[in-house]
């Protein structure tokens, strides 16, 4: 008789045991320097303010290929994604779309389970451990939101890791726009005149950074809702 094939004895425990901090939704396949060249990147320029009324937000309106190649000029890269909270997009395309409705989608179960909107200390944690721990690839976007507890905006890397402050920029032409913004923020500020800071910060930056510019949009944030437009800078300058 021909021996059938043998049976593997009992799997040892450790064999059922996965890595606790490795990704729980899936991961991206490693991409060599040519594959990255030809994803959709916002470069952008992204800055959050907290003021007296509530938190504005301003992006430019640029996507490129590599950094070389503007291949859309009427980008919107802030959302809102909860009735007082907006999230900006930084990055690749894809990564912070998928990003943005991943976290929506928990902030509308949330709400579901719960009778009430979740608050922006638990969405800015929420929104950490999604950048940490699922495939979003290359985002480094800003959360700004109105609760009961003040108004709040927050800086979230790609690694997890989340800052408050009250104000912050991101994207590739943060050294410039960060000289303007710190030239001219005030403390309790209006939306208004925040408005008019984050407008020429964006300019600036757009001014030397490859990766902004096109335009401009605001999210108006307060306790009554988010409002997003777009505007020419000349509009606003």
């Amino acid at each position: 008789m021909t021996p059938g094939p043998e049976l593997s004895g009992p799997q040892a425990a450790d064999e059922f045991q996965s890595d606790p901090y490795a990704p729980e939704v899936g991961e991206l396949p490693e991409q060599s320097a040519q594959d990255s060249e030809k994803v959709n990147k916002t470069g952008t320029t992204t800055i959050g303010i907290s003021t007296s009324e509530g938190v504005v937000i301003a992006t430019d309106m640029r996507a490129s290929l590599g950094g070389r190649f503007v291949s859309n000029k009427n980008v919107q890269k802030v959302e809102q994604i909860h009735p007082t909270a907006a999230l900006t997009l930084v990055g690749s395309v894809g990564g912070a779309q998928s990003f943005i409705r991943t976290l929506r989608a928990e902030v509308n179960l949330y709400e579901a389970r719960r009778g009430e909107d979740i608050s922006m200390k638990a969405l800015s944690t929420l929104a950490g451990n999604f950048a940490r721990g699922g495939p979003f690839f290359a985002i480094n976007p800003i959360l700004g939101g109105v609760d009961d507890d003040g108004h709040h905006v927050y800086s979230i890397d790609p690694a997890g890791g989340v800052m408050k402050d009250d104000y912050t920029v991101t994207g590739s032409g943060l050294t410039v726009a960060y000289g303007t913004l710190e030239d001219r923020y005030e403390e309790d500020m209006t939306n208004e005149e925040a408005k008019e800071v984050a407008a020429a910060s964006i300019n600036a930056a757009a001014e030397r950074d490859t990766g902004s510019g096109n335009g401009i949009y605001l999210a108006d944030v307060t306790a009554e809702g988010v409002d997003i437009n777009g505007y020419d800078f000349d509009e606003l300058l």
